[in-house]
């Protein structure tokens, strides 16, 4: 059996969020460089207060954990991590810190992916577990488990893809993209009724939490000895690849970007209206979470769509998007006043 930690081959299922998505220009407008950052020219000590990294988990210690670790080895104020694994489950995990800490809440709910191993309780064909697993395609009811950290009831959850990776004998390896929220272990023993020789989860990896994968991955070593070398060396090098700005939480989202003369009021709380929208994707629908970014392309905030990128498109004036987390502080655009 291979080596569940390795990168499989590449995938032809996705997230319906990767899906391409077209730049509408609503009004064509320039950024003034005196205000605000490209995110990624943000200074190292930017970016340990606004900032993001994906830590490969180890089996041992709880994500909780691994989160008050990175925040010891950078020794900042605060970290938060994005979805809960379990103890001996291994992978991808953001972990937020600072004030970036507050993304955690837009990738909680993005889709992930795993890899697992599972091991079946009887020989079943090939063919019959194939036609199980891609039963399992779409939507699911699942109940979660006994030891779980929601009410058990039963759930709808939307399975976007099972890969099987290897079978041998009764270990079967796979990779499954989920809804948020979804239960491999549950998965497994769901699988094992529908085979009717019943299964149990072996070994689990996630390998992607909405938009972050094993390409940005690190160890909590490999943070200690980057952190070391920025501190005690004077280079950078190593931690500015692995703290990422706080805008790569937000890729999932679709994007709305803003004027320069729109951020100050949003930032102090405003709504976002359409004549403040420079461009933004196609598709957003009325309800839905949304990025909003200056033309630099920082996060200004989270926000809730109150219209569709068509009628932004179509429409002069009316409320487009009502503010959810704000970000970017206060005084990093100046107010303008209309004369």
């Amino acid at each position: 059996m291979k080596d569940i930690s390795r990168k499989p081959k590449m995938k032809s299922n996705k997230f319906p969020w990767m899906d391409k998505r077209e730049v509408l220009i609503k009004s064509e407008s320039d950024t003034d460089p005196r205000y605000g950052c490209d995110p990624e020219k943000r200074s190292i000590p930017d970016l340990l207060d606004y900032g993001i990294v994906n830590v490969d988990k180890p089996s041992g210690p709880s994500s909780h954990e691994v989160s008050a670790f990175v925040k010891k080895i950078l020794k900042v104020e605060k970290s938060g991590h994005s979805g809960t694994l379990d103890p001996k489950v291994t992978g991808v995990l953001p972990v937020a810190i600072g004030r970036g800490t507050r993304i955690v809440q837009s990738l909680l709910t993005a889709g992930k992916e795993y890899v697992c191993l599972m091991s079946l309780h009887a020989d079943v064909e090939e063919n019959k577990i194939r036609k199980a697993m891609d039963s399992f395609v779409g939507e699911i009811d699942q109940l979660p488990p006994v030891r779980s950290a929601v009410k058990r009831q039963v759930r709808k959850r939307t399975i976007y893809y099972i890969d099987i990776i290897e079978m041998k004998e009764r270990s079967i390896l796979f990779r499954v993209g989920c809804q948020a929220g979804t239960y491999i272990r549950k998965l497994c023993s769901d699988l094992g009724l529908k085979l009717g020789c019943g299964a149990h989860m072996a070994e689990l990896r996630r390998t992607m939490a909405g938009p972050f994968d094993e390409s940005t991955i690190c160890t909590l070593q490999d943070l200690k000895d980057a952190f070391y070398y920025y501190k005690e060396k004077g280079d950078e090098t190593l931690l500015r690849k692995i703290v990422l700005p706080v805008e790569k939480g937000a890729e999932h989202l679709k994007k709305v970007w803003i004027h320069d003369a729109t951020v100050s009021s949003i930032c102090h709380g405003a709504y976002l209206n359409i004549p403040g929208i420079a461009k933004l994707e196609s598709r957003i629908d009325k309800g839905e979470r949304i990025a909003v970014l200056t033309l630099k392309g920082e996060l200004v905030m989270a926000a809730i769509a109150q219209a569709t990128s068509e009628d932004a498109m179509k429409k002069d004036k009316g409320l487009f998007a009502k503010p959810d987390q704000v970000f970017m502080k206060t005084e990093t655009y100046p107010k303008i006043t209309k004369k």
